[in-house]
């Protein structure tokens, strides 16, 4: 056999990798050829670029254009074996990963990147009514929400009675709250235009809501301000220094800044206000922060266990600056990316009697796109919004996707959707049963 085809001894260091999101994938990739054996284990069977996950809930992409099968894209690494399988535990003492269905995956090296879920800080029993958005199942649910409101509303007799169910609220000024109320205010008042007959789809109010004083903290001030205005000209209304205090089939209840409560009538919630790391974080046993993350050294080790990395979101990691400082890395694709190909490269060092320099981040800036011809970027030194931000956002995501034929996909479906304002995946498929009244 050759090297390409020969099969890795069992009697090779056996690294696990949990969960295939950005920081778990970077990770294969630096073992690819390396004399380890790797087991990557994913409950779903793909690779999911997340960053474009609100284009398939607003029907702008489908689901395959940004997403991919795992062992298609990994089919040519012959020392990688992947399992589709649930993550329950982390068993340090034993150097063993717990499965959902009983079995126990024996590590020599571990590296935990099973990402995050949502955080509703304490209130649950709001997912039910506001869902966020994670994962393709996510995706759907809030797809078939968003599209048949409007369906909904066109059956009701008068407008008092249609009212709740064009209101659109969305929680959360981040990145993704922006880039969803955007794009919910160009399918009302483009996508949709003259396809209904007893409503106007373009008198649907999108009303976006964050609890500090400016949406896209993370970016500067002037453009969460420009940010905000390029909102506004689509047509949402946005609200900030408003915190939400309840949610229920009906509405939600804000808490506005001067100390006010206000109530809004609205069948359709979108959350996208918080985040916490996985579950899976309690079963290590070590220090957290408040989002529930393991907090990790500069080699992205858990304390006590040099065996064991966690990268991602799942991970509160510091970055060493050039002036010896320490930073917090934040929760996005390249971080994530970053922190997956340095556990991996030090677990490689390590076999070979060496280590890493200390993890340090590079940073590329932050992108948020708000609608047509509307986004900001901040690259550090160089900040631009407008028609040229967004250009620069499309092509950014485009390049990133995976495969070529994605990225083909995508663009196709951007250029149609530019020129035409329409969104091909526009499908709701019913469930079993129907839709509930609130999902009707």
């Amino acid at each position: 056999m050759d090297a390409h085809t020969a099969k890795p001894s069992p009697e090779l260091p056996h690294v696990v990798i949990v969960g295939c999101g950005f920081g778990g994938l970077e990770a294969t990739k630096v073992f690819e050829g390396a004399p380890v054996r790797v087991t990557l284990l994913d409950r779903s069977n793909h690779h999911l670029f997340q960053p474009l996950l609100y284009q398939v809930a607003t029907a702008g992409l489908s689901a395959p254009a940004i997403a991919a099968p795992i062992r298609h894209m990994r089919r040519h690494q012959r020392n990688l074996t992947v399992l589709m399988a649930d993550v329950v535990a982390i068993d340090k003492a034993r150097r063993e990963v717990r499965l959902a269905d009983g079995q126990a995956i024996p590590y020599d090296q571990l590296i935990v990147a099973a990402g995050a879920t949502h955080s509703y800080f304490g209130n649950d029993q709001w997912q039910e009514h506001a869902p966020g958005l994670k994962t393709l199942a996510d995706a759907f649910t809030l797809r078939a929400r968003l599209l048949s409101a409007f369906e909904r509303a066109e059956t009701l007799p008068d407008d008092a009675s249609r009212a709740p169910w064009l209101n659109f609220v969305v929680i959360g000024g981040g990145p993704t709250g922006v880039e969803m109320a955007g794009t919910l205010a160009e399918i009302a008042r483009h996508t949709l235009r003259d396809e209904f007959r007893r409503i106007d789809p373009g008198r649907a109010q999108v009303l976006l809501v964050e609890g500090s004083e400016r949406i896209l903290a993370a970016f500067k001030p002037e453009q969460s301000a420009q940010a905000k205005a390029q909102l506004e000209r689509l047509g949402v209304q946005v609200r900030v220094g408003c915190r939400v205090v309840g949610i229920d089939e009906a509405g939600v209840d804000l808490q506005t800044a001067d100390g006010g409560r206000e109530r809004i009538a609205a069948r359709t919630k979108v959350w996208a206000a918080g985040v916490a790391a996985s579950p899976l974080a309690r079963t290590l046993d070590v220090p957290l922060d408040r989002a529930g993350r393991v907090i990790v050294d500069e080699h992205m080790n858990i304390p006590g266990h040099a065996e064991v990395y966690v990268v991602g979101d799942m991970a509160a990691a510091t970055s060493l600056e050039k002036d010896g400082t320490r930073k917090p890395v934040p929760g996005v694709s390249p971080g994530a990316k970053q922190a997956g190909r340095h556990a991996a490269r030090q677990i490689l060092a390590r076999m070979n009697g060496r280590a890493e320099p200390p993890f340090r981040y590079r940073d590329y800036g932050n992108l948020a796109t708000i609608g047509r011809k509307a986004a900001v970027a901040d690259l550090g030194s160089i900040q631009f919004s407008g028609f040229a931000a967004w250009l620069f956002w499309l092509f950014v995501h485009v390049y990133f996707l995976i495969g070529f034929r994605n990225r083909v996909r995508v663009f196709a479906d951007w250029a149609w959707a530019y020129f035409t304002f329409q969104r091909h995946a526009r499908i709701v498929v019913e469930p079993k049963g129907g839709l509930r009244q609130d999902e009707a």
